[in-house]
């Protein structure tokens, strides 16, 4: 198993201290070292497949900076595509596809005894298979020039702030902060430091907490109706993101620590106005890079209608495909392909600019958005189903009970198998994560707290200490993107 954040706080301080003490041209080497013992905590034989991803990379990136012939440079991209593809639909997705081949076979009246092939996903693969492969494409296309220092680039590969769920960087931003000679800046250690309490908050305090009520409904959810799936529904949506922008600020803070700027992962996604708006605020890296390399290679918006309209459907079907090697997640894809498609038939895109109708345009964006997670989180397309059928069964008697509390024994079920204390827990953890999105909105360095007195700083420091060990979750929950 990687590190728990106890764990991960531990090695951290460890990693910092030999980078700052040993002279600048030693200092990759550090990284590098600490980036492959982290990942190699998890399970060290996988090392091998990032070792080939990286050779094989670097050779065809170096070679693409010699060769002219169009033929040749063509060839070696796809390479490097072929061979990073390759990695992720071995390992991620032949299962799948053998299950559908298995299936079809059925269908077709030929009885197959096989059993599912089940491979172990090597953790973080998406995301580093996609950093180098995006190096390779721009090294092709001669927005940069191939980086000839084997360990550099290594490092690049491996970074392990951000290697096994992202931002997934692009060599443009990266690569040349490690040639930089990088020195002691104490606003910097201490704004990074600063980012990875509040990550830590909102994996722990909130993210392993929520896990608690989605779990026990998603698992089971014949088990439910009405309120509790509607709840485990909103409360899934609260936790995937607090897991996922929370590992996000833990690499950001980590490498801010170090000197180096990442991408920004996620703005406020829950205040977005549109979906077009969602996605421009969340997982940025993910969806700039199918922006860049998918959409925009297909032609974008640059094309008829129709042609654009099968654009953005297909680069948000292979998206959700990136997900995860399940039809929900194909759903979920092509669910939001078709939000955005529709958006654009009523040109739904513009912000609204009364409150009122911000307000409302906001929460209506929030609902789709919790619709498109039921395949997200479903374990299967007839959990899915049964949810959506089932999730405003008794809904008004649910709520009646709440209010009322005639209903003991209901009343209880709505918290999916916690305690009232628990659930409330986890109410006043979101509701306090969105009061700091409120003043985040108009001072994105408000979390900063940079122009608060001394005194202020440092007890809202201790106190979110304090919160994190006395409400924190920490057991094995591992964040919810490794798996991707």
């Amino acid at each position: 198993m990687l590190f728990n954040s106890l764990e991960y706080l531990i090695f951290l301080p460890i990693v910092f201290g030999l980078y700052f003490v040993l002279k600048h041209r030693f200092r990759w080497l550090i990284l590098l070292v600490a980036s492959y013992y982290f990942y190699m905590s998890w399970k060290p034989e996988f090392i091998i497949l990032i070792l080939f991803s990286t050779i094989v990379d670097y050779i065809c990136a170096i070679n693409l900076g010699k060769e002219s012939i169009k033929v040749s440079r063509k060839l070696l991209l796809w390479t490097s595509i072929i061979s990073n593809l390759g990695l992720l639909l071995t390992f991620k997705y032949l299962g799948f596809f053998h299950e559908v081949f298995l299936d079809l076979k059925s269908f077709f009246g030929e009885g197959a005894n096989e059993g599912v092939i089940r491979l172990i996903l090597p953790m973080g693969i998406s995301f580093y298979t996609f950093q180098t492969m995006s190096y390779t494409i721009d090294v092709y296309q001669r927005k940069i020039k191939p980086e000839k220092h084997f360990g550099i680039f290594a490092l690049f590969v491996t970074f392990f702030p951000q290697l096994v769920a992202g931002p997934i960087e692009r060599a443009s931003n990266l690569l040349p902060q490690f040639k930089q000679k990088k020195v002691f800046e104490y606003d910097k250690v201490t704004s990074g430091l600063r980012l990875i309490i509040w990550g830590l908050f909102k994996k722990v305090v909130i993210a392993d907490r929520l896990a608690y009520f989605v779990n026990a409904v998603y698992e089971n959810p014949e088990t439910y109706d009405g309120l509790p799936l509607i709840l485990a529904t909103v409360f899934f949506a609260f936790q995937i993101y607090c897991d996922f922008s929370g590992y996000s600020d833990i690499a950001i803070g980590t490498a801010r620590m170090f000197g180096f700027k990442l991408m920004e992962n996620f703005r406020r996604p829950y205040h977005a106005s549109s979906i077009t708006d969602f996605w421009k605020r969340w997982h940025i890296s993910l969806s700039t890079w199918f922006r860049d390399y998918v959409y925009i290679p297909l032609g974008g918006n640059r094309r008829v209608k129709w042609r654009w309209y099968y654009n953005l459907f297909i680069t948000f079907v292979i998206s959700g495909f990136w997900h995860g090697a399940k039809w929900t997640f194909l759903i979920w894809g092509a669910f939001h392909g078709v939000l955005l498609i529709i958006e654009i038939l009523f040109k739904a895109r513009k912000p609204p600019q009364k409150f009122g109708s911000r307000v409302l345009r906001v929460f209506l964006t929030f609902v789709l958005v919790c619709f498109g997670w039921i395949f997200f989180r479903a374990n299967s397309l007839s959990d899915a189903i049964y949810i959506y059928q089932n999730m405003f069964t008794g809904l008004l008697q649910d709520c009646s009970d709440v209010i009322t509390n005639r209903n003991f024994a209901r009343s209880s079920e709505l918290y999916m198998g916690q305690s009232m204390i628990t659930f409330f827990i986890a109410v006043l953890s979101i509701a306090f994560m969105e009061f700091v999105h409120f003043f985040e909105r108009k001072n994105s360095d408000f979390i900063q707290l940079k122009k608060a007195n001394l005194f202020t700083r440092w007890l809202v420091y201790y106190s979110m200490i304090v919160i994190i060990l006395l409400f924190g979750v920490f057991g094995t929950n591992e964040f919810i993107y490794f798996q991707f």
